[in-house]
């Protein structure tokens, strides 16, 4: 299992931590990406609440600043969730998403709680990327959501 790699980025490609100025950026890729977005409830208000609470979203960027891959943990403060995770398609294969993820779990190996992903099953690439890191398939979980709340009050 890899946890860490002697890689290093290309000159002047960086993984940082998002600023609130990144946040029209970060749409339009996650939008490009199918990774989320305003649409779904990811909004740069969202952002900050998790930050606060101890979450991280980290920041791809190219040689000119162009922002091409995010990784988002937020936690329940017993689990770490990464989500919002991906590289900008001219960008993959080129082992930008294990930098990417290494330093994610940096992260939450820091932070001291379980790990946990959704990955579309369909996924292969993402599905080996995180298989060898160490991720283990939880078991025959469907994951249901209410994503939009009623109005009235129960």
């Amino acid at each position: 299992m890899v946890y860490s790699s002697d890689r290093k980025l290309p000159e002047g490609f960086e993984i940082r931590n998002y600023k609130a100025s990144d946040y029209e950026a970060l749409e339009l890729f996650w939008n490009a990406n199918g990774l989320g977005g305003s649409h779904r409830g990811d909004t740069a208000g969202i952002i900050e609440e998790t930050l606060a609470s101890g979450g991280h979203l980290l920041i791809l960027t190219d040689g000119q600043g162009n922002l091409i891959g995010s990784s988002w943990l937020t936690n329940d403060r017993r689990r770490t969730y990464l989500h919002h995770f991906g590289i900008a398609k001219l960008f993959r294969g080129r082992g930008f998403a294990d930098l990417l993820l290494e330093e994610s779990l940096k992260l939450a190996f820091t932070d001291g709680l379980q790990i946990k992903i959704e990955v579309h099953r369909e996924n292969e690439v993402a599905l080996n990327l995180y298989r060898k890191y160490g991720f283990k398939y939880l078991g025959d979980y469907d994951v249901y959501l209410i994503r939009e709340l009623p109005v009235q009050e129960f």
